[in-house]
């Protein structure tokens, strides 16, 4: 009788973590004060020369990924899109492998982990897993809006 027990103890917790893991696949985390190494390197700015390109005039999108990581390339479709239609937005990707130093700068543990950045170049929050459109605009809300110029006006 003890083994039936212990079977359906072990499905159900396997349950209840697949089902907190996959709720907090792709959600934007603001960055907070908690601590983590994650956290504690917030105030970190990442520009051109860390990048590649130069930053958005709202925000760019860090893309971490892997090359055998199927999430990446949906990842990669959605925040290129938003990118795309979103003014003063970039994308950028990066081979998680090839660039070590920002995994172990950021707290990076899988792929694809998105990194947010405001206009400055600090990290605002981040995503990891997968990410939907809904999930990238809302990480978008907390970056400001490019200001207009005067002159157009």
């Amino acid at each position: 009788m003890r083994g039936p027990v212990l079977v359906l103890a072990v499905l159900a917790l396997a349950s209840v973590i697949g089902l907190v893991w996959r709720a907090r696949n792709g959600r934007f985390r603001a960055s907070g004060g908690s601590g983590s190494a994650a956290d504690d390197a917030r105030d970190a700015r990442l520009g051109a020369e860390d990048l590649g390109v130069a930053p958005g005039e709202r925000a760019t999108f860090v893309q971490l990924s892997s090359e055998v990581c199927a999430a990446c390339r949906s990842t990669r479709c959605v925040l290129s899109a938003v990118a795309a239609t979103e003014p003063g937005v970039v994308h950028v990707e990066l081979d998680a492998a090839q660039r070590l130093d920002l995994v172990e700068r950021f707290g990076v543990l899988r792929t694809p982990t998105t990194l947010v950045l405001g206009p400055d170049g600090a990290v605002v929050g981040r995503m990891s897993g997968a990410t939907d459109r809904a999930q990238a605009l809302a990480a978008l809300a907390s970056c400001p809006r490019p200001r207009r110029d005067a002159a157009a006006r």
